[in-house]
């Protein structure tokens, strides 16, 4: 028996809803994409090396120095691109005339103090020198005791006169050979050497502020 032929179906028209309406099909779900992971974080950059502030010096004049002086040239070093020889207190006045005569450092541009109170040689004296012919600089640290006298350099450059007399009044380090050491800022009598880290900020010579300035505090 011959199978009967089905007329094709139509697909169901939506119901109409209360209004009457025809309700369409319900949209298809589209797939949400997901959220790729975060990128790791890098890590922090690594720390620079600490920069050197003090390199060893070895050049012509510091090899000349230490062929002439041996021993008593203690170091040598750069210092942010400062040529420093540290000598022996006891030749300080034979290499400072080396310096001007056969180096020819002709002028002693400074002569100050550092002071390092914990220490057993307290202080370091720093001399500046400069060559006009070379213009070229150099520093002498020649590190003392509190106690010790070092030579004068007023015959060597007369300009260490009134640096020496500085360096007596506000440290109170006496030069042996100087013609003249006395204070040169502050009164002759005044006590105590003020720019010495043990000396008070607010530290005074109060018996002179009451004598000559008729007050009880200088402050």
């Amino acid at each position: 028996m011959a199978d009967e032929s089905k007329a094709p179906q139509q697909p169901e028209s939506p119901e109409p809803d209360a209004t009457g309406a025809s309700q369409a099909p319900p949209a298809p779900k589209t797939a949400t994409p997901s959220t790729p992971p975060a990128a790791p974080k890098s890590a922090p950059p690594a720390p620079k090396p600490p920069v050197a502030l003090q390199i060893p010096l070895d050049n012509e004049l510091v090899r000349r120095y230490r062929d002439r002086f041996g021993a008593a040239i203690l170091d040598a070093v750069e210092d942010r691109k400062q040529s420093y020889l540290v000598i022996d207190a006891v030749k300080l006045s034979d290499i400072a005339r080396y310096s001007l005569d056969e180096e020819k450092f002709d002028l002693l541009e400074d002569f100050t103090v550092v002071d390092w109170p914990r220490r057993e040689k307290r202080f370091d004296l720093i001399a500046i020198l400069y060559s006009f012919p070379h213009n070229h600089r150099l520093r002498l640290k020649i590190p003392v005791a509190a106690n010790e006298r070092p030579a004068s350099l007023v015959d060597i450059w007369p300009t260490a006169n009134w640096l020496e007399r500085e360096i007596f009044d506000m440290f109170g380090i006496s030069f042996a050979g100087h013609p003249d050491l006395k204070r040169i800022l502050l009164p002759d009598e005044w006590q105590g050497h003020p720019l010495r880290k043990d000396y008070d900020i607010l530290q005074q010579d109060t018996a002179w502020v009451r004598e000559n300035l008729g007050i009880e505090s200088g402050q």
